[in-house]
């Protein structure tokens, strides 16, 4: 069965954008961490064309927004796309489908389709509906203290405790790559 990889930078004190969903204050990204997500994730990168986990992608409305000012419709053209929202036009590109139903049930589903692990792009409040379906994460910690804005999750307090799979420090950048599953029992 396919996995939910929820896949996202992070400041250190929790925050994946800004309060207006920007995420400039990462900082541009370093040749150690653009060398490790080609590696390791290429097909997060816009326009990238090798599949070596993810063949979808879900977004949150937040999430798929900034691209949709930039002009761009169809983010990941190289993935499935699915973005959740009430609000966005269905017909917006051919390549995106809305999903304007239950993302857990639909996430369900999607689970049981043949094909590779399926990315969560963000947001926080996506995160938090499809909290229980996450099977992974990996997070960019960035060395960078946010303050405000978006956060990982917008989950009510119900603590889980996981499993670090993997911890991978970046030289240049500081960025440490922290891969996380379901804990046991």
């Amino acid at each position: 069965m396919r996995k939910l990889v929820y896949y996202v930078a992070s400041s250190l004190d929790g925050f994946i954008a800004a309060p207006d969903g920007s995420w400039d204050f990462f900082g541009p990204v370093h040749d150690d961490l653009g060398a490790f997500i080609t590696d390791r994730y290429p097909e997060t990168l816009p326009g990238a064309r090798e599949k070596r986990v993810f063949d979808t992608v879900l977004m949150g409305r937040g999430t798929y927004e900034p691209a949709l000012k930039a002009g761009v419709t169809s983010p990941y053209a190289h993935l499935d796309q699915y973005v959740f929202s009430s609000t966005i036009d269905p017909g917006i590109d051919p390549a995106v489908t809305v999903e304007t139903g239950d993302p857990v049930a639909f996430v369900r589903e999607l689970k049981q389709r043949p094909g590779r692990d399926i990315w969560l792009c963000g947001g926080g409040a996506l995160a938090a509906t499809l909290r229980d379906e996450i099977d992974e994460f990996v997070i960019k910690l960035n060395p960078v203290l946010a303050g405000n804005g978006i956060r990982l999750t917008t989950s009510p307090y119900d603590p889980r405790r996981l499993t670090l799979l993997e911890a991978t420090p970046l030289g240049a950048s500081g960025v440490v790559l922290l891969r996380y599953g379901l804990a046991d029992g």
